[in-house]
């Protein structure tokens, strides 16, 4: 590190002894670097003011697995260090990665600075307390060590009001090599992923207007931003003055004013906004020109941008309406109906009561999400809401299970029932037995459709989310009643099940029947397994469910024969049934979790399953694309969302599509989230939306706002949006 690179941040005069003590930081760290330090890893150095470590987000490292690794500074009460633009006279953290062959480090991500206003009214960019920087480590494709060691030498300048302190380490971070990845440190990562700045626009109204000194950034937050602040990036124009900020708050609007004093070139930056909440989110704006006027403004697709609540009732209540139609729930809801069928010959007065219960399951799944959702909207994590669902291979494992169970019941292989000692005992309460199977009928039911977002439902969760608890509440017990009310209606109107014939053969044959939908489910929820797991996983996962079908079996065995069984003191089939799910537990362990670990690497490709070939969604090629002169489409979708896979083969892989596509220029991003990735769900996050699937059209040359598609693509309306788009000039192979 010289000299010149830190006058390149040089904004604000300071007292004089401050640029002495930068000179000879300066100088002692290029003089240190020379020399060796010993490691700081996992140990405090008592003769430095902050303490360095670098932590992983993985407490293994397997081929070709990118992995996360941080720079964990602590600071003391009192100082501070440095954000890459350290505001005034200062020096950035930087660290010089020393990392094994074939191992690749992506640049470091900062999370948002604070504004550090020193006694003497000088302003510095940087971080107190804590602060974490990431960078992504990707391994080779082939690791032939037991164990991989990562080397950094990381430099700092940590000031006080009185006083700065130039400190360097040299860490180091080792790491078995396994096949099986587990992770770690998860929240230092999350909290530090929380505050990185987002490539995107911010969900309230920003412009970009020139004045006589520079530009003005004008913003109308919500009423739960208390602050905004702008940091300007490191780049070649130069500050001529003081930020300064205006705070209008008029009869009809929140109107902040952000003037930013520059004299020539693009001004690049971070929005940053802080809510009453305390949480903070920032915003990246590249390229914003003095000489123009620009909106970026978060664009909405068709009337919801103006929805009122009254819509988002009405929208979130039809696309709960369709979910009964989505393949991951019309399975049990027909054996649901199927099981209306069985009690009206029993005892139709006792319907009603059964659809109640039903939808009281429904109600009640749906206000536990809507709880969590608040929650974690709270705490200012809403883009891992979903995290718990079909992106966990073990919560996908567990739903193959059960409905390969249900389908078993299905085809008369066994029958799901109580000892008969136990049942004698509840003969009074048979009854209500039935009411609580109908009751978790329905949670789950809601369960399987949890991930699956039909039209107009995703849309209304998102725009109620961006609104206040109680509007988001109403959305989602909105949701509840569309997807209770055909078979709430169905219930109550019991001539309606009069109309279906007499019980007979035809009864066991539909029954029979509905479990080929089950089965059908299965072979979905398996290609998404083994899309997150690797092939292997599908083996040792149909291996479980021959077992399981075993264990069913003799069930089936035992229940065919179970007076006489009974009488010879055997094991009722209830404890059989103990022992099977014993079984299949041990099996999940062997089978299931060492090809677990193997996370799948080639994600987005295309070609094998898209006649489009998808590159993989990345920010950076997204705003390079944009800048050189092409447009670009993102398709957010995930394996586990039918909806997403319908509209890629009936809309997206049609021959008019892909000729559009090409002869305008459109590089095709996907932004897979069938697994995790915090940079998809941020983007989410930034256009309102907390699923999939999302359509976004990138203008070139960022001179307009995105266009968002609707959720259920048609032909027409992607054409008709190309058509607005200027040809590039730049003819892009789809083939």
């Amino acid at each position: 590190m010289n000299a010149d690179r830190i006058f390149d941040y040089a904004r604000i005069p300071r007292p004089m002894w401050k640029p002495i003590t930068i000179l000879f930081s300066c100088l002692l760290l290029t003089l240190h670097g020379m020399e060796a330090v010993p490691s700081a890893f996992q140990s405090q150095n008592p003769k430095r003011v902050v303490q360095a470590f670098l932590i992983a987000n993985s407490s293994t490292v397997a081929p070709s697995k990118t992995f996360q690794v941080g720079l964990l500074l602590q600071m003391p009460p009192g100082w501070h260090t440095f954000w890459k633009n350290p505001g005034s006279i200062g020096i950035p953290i930087a660290i010089d990665w020393k990392l094994p062959d074939g191992f690749k480090a992506s640049a470091l991500r900062w999370p948002v600075p604070e504004y550090i206003i020193l006694e003497d009214g000088v302003v510095d960019y940087g971080y107190r307390g804590e602060v974490l920087l990431i960078a992504q480590i990707r391994p080779p494709n082939r690791l032939d060590m037991k164990e991989v060691t990562i080397n950094g030498h990381v430099t700092w300048l940590a000031c006080a009001d009185s006083s700065c302190a130039p400190e360097i380490a040299d860490l180091s971070l080792t790491l078995p090599v396994s096949t099986r990845v587990e992770s770690k440190n998860d929240q230092f990562f999350r909290k530090s992923e929380r505050l990185l700045p987002l490539l995107s626009n911010p969900p309230f109204p920003v412009v970009f207007s020139k004045y006589a000194g520079g530009i003005e950034i004008h913003a109308q937050p919500s009423e739960d931003v208390k602050r905004l602040l702008f940091f300007p990036l490191p780049a070649p124009q130069q500050l001529i003055g003081k930020i300064s900020t205006i705070h209008h708050l008029p009869q009809d609007r929140r109107e902040w004013v952000i003037r930013v004093p520059v004299n020539n070139g693009p001004l690049n930056g971070v929005l940053v906004a802080e809510n009453t909440n305390n949480t903070r989110e920032g915003y990246e704006f590249t390229d914003i020109s003095p000489s123009s006027t620009l909106s970026r403004r978060i664009p909405a697709p068709g009337s919801i941008a103006s929805s009122t609540l009254l819509q988002a009732i009405f929208y979130g209540f039809l696309g709960g309406l369709i979910l009964n139609l989505m393949p991951c729930v019309l399975p049990v809801i027909s054996l649901k109906i199927f099981g209306l069928i069985q009690q009206a010959e029993k005892n139709c007065g006792r319907i009603p009561y059964h659809g109640l219960a039903f939808a009281a399951g429904i109600f009640f799944w749906f206000f536990l999400l809507a709880s969590l959702v608040l929650v974690l909207k709270s705490q200012g994590n809403i883009s891992n809401w979903t995290a718990f669902q079909f992106q966990s291979p073990v919560f996908n494992l567990v739903v193959i299970v059960v409905t390969f169970v249900l389908a078993l019941s299905m085809f008369g292989i066994f029958e799901v029932s109580i000892p008969s000692t136990v049942a004698t005992g509840l003969v009074r309460l048979s009854e209500w037995d039935g009411l609580w199977g109908a009751f978790f009928h329905g949670t789950f039911t809601t369960l399987l459709a949890t991930p699956c977002t039909s039209p107009f439902l995703g849309t209304a969760l998102g725009l109620s989310l961006a609104q206040s608890n109680a509007t988001a509440f109403a959305v989602f017990m909105a949701a509840a009643t569309g997807m209770a009310l055909p078979y709430l209606i169905l219930s109550i109107q019991t001539s309606w099940i009069r109309l279906i014939p007499k019980p007979g053969l035809w009864m066991e044959w539909t029954k029979q029947l509905m479990g080929f939908p089950l089965l059908a489910t299965i072979i979905w929820l398996l290609g998404v397994l083994g899309n997150q797991l690797g092939t292997s996983s599908i083996v040792a996962t149909l291996t479980l469910l021959l077992l399981l079908a075993i264990c069913c079996w003799s069930l089936g065995i035992f229940q065919n024969s179970r007076g006489r069984y009974q009488q010879q003191g055997s094991l009722p089939p209830w404890w059989l049934l103990l022992a099977c799910l014993t079984i299949v537990a041990s099996a999940t362990y062997y089978l299931a979790w060492p090809h677990g670990a193997r996370a799948y690497t080639t994600r987005a490709q295309g070609g094998k399953y898209s006649k489009i070939p998808w590159l993989p969604y990345s920010e950076s090629v997204l705003h390079r694309a944009q800048a050189i002169g092409y447009h670009v489409f993102v398709n957010f979708t995930a394996d586990w969302c039918l909806s997403c896979k319908f509209n890629e083969k009936a809309v997206l892989d049609r021959p008019v599509v892909i000729a559009a596509f090409q002869s305008k220029g459109i590089i095709p991003l996907k932004a897979d989230w069938t697994n995790w990735d915090p940079v998809i769900c941020a983007a989410l996050h930034s256009f309102g939306r907390i699923s999939v699937p999302l359509y976004v059209l990138y203008p070139a040359k960022t001179s307009r706002d995105p266009i968002i598609l609707s959720e259920l693509l048609t032909e027409a309306e992607v054409l008709n949006a190309l058509e607005g788009l200027a040809t590039s000039g730049k003819t892009i192979p789809l083939s």
